[in-house]
């Protein structure tokens, strides 16, 4: 099997309020690199720090999203996200490996495969649709 090239890429962070957390980010000085909705209704903002390379992804789950849990203090922390030349080859890297396959979604531009870490915070792996 080829090498698979993985690159990290940005870190997923899940807020109450994307407004006000766009406000405060902006604030710091981050600025807006691309914005969306996800196949399953989660809408995300990454943002870039000028100068860094990794960015910082805003997460927004509402309470009728699959993905939606109710935020604690400390516990916003969302997903690590990991660019991969292969997802299809990643994912069956970690289904060998024995890590769980935590979530799967594939369509409309999403090519993406989730794992966890033993503390249960999320690591995507995202790259080319292959079709």
């Amino acid at each position: 099997m080829a090498r698979l090239k993985v690159e990290f890429v940005y870190c997923g962070l899940r807020v109450r309020d994307l407004v006000r957390s766009l406000r405060f980010y902006r604030k710091l000085g981050f600025r807006i690199y691309a914005r969306g909705v996800m196949s399953h209704g989660g809408v995300w903002v990454q943002l870039v720090f000028p100068g860094a390379a990794q960015r910082l992804e805003l997460n927004f789950y509402a309470p009728a999203n699959p993905y939606y849990e109710p935020i604690r203090q400390g516990t916003e922390f969302d997903h690590l996200g990991f660019r991969v030349s292969d997802v299809e080859a990643w994912e069956k890297e970690l289904r060998r490996r024995k890590f769980p396959i935590v979530a799967r979604m594939q369509g409309t531009g999403e090519n993406i495969v989730y794992t966890r870490d033993p503390d249960g915070n999320w690591i995507e792996f995202f790259g080319p649709d292959p079709k």
